[in-house]
């Protein structure tokens, strides 16, 4: 009868602990899976966020850069017309001197 009961613990007259304990853990490991869950979904809630923030600075920051250059076309189209006009000055001066010295 030892050997069968050494064979088989749930025969033998020790008490049998490890159910009990296996039950607890378990018990023990659903609140913590849930409350893994629930934060990895928080901690994917809030990278998607931060990844639309970023997006749409990104968007902003291009549509600034666009308009920069848009800046940047007119002062040079500005500055080309003024030297322009400068120069047309210069030759009209240029001239009227001329007419006045002669």
């Amino acid at each position: 009868m030892e050997t069968e009961a050494s064979e088989n613990p749930q025969l033998s007259d020790k008490p049998d602990l490890a159910p009990s304990e296996d039950s607890q853990s378990l018990s023990k490991t659903e609140p913590l899976e849930k409350v893994l869950n629930e934060t990895s979904k928080e901690i994917t809630n809030l990278l998607s966020k931060y990844a639309n923030i970023i997006s749409t600075r990104t968007a902003l920051d291009s549509s600034y850069v666009q308009e920069l250059d848009e800046i940047l076309k007119e002062a040079k189209a500005i500055e080309n017309h003024l030297k322009q006009k400068r120069e047309m000055l210069k030759q009209r001066f240029t001239f009227i001197a001329n007419t006045l010295q002669s």
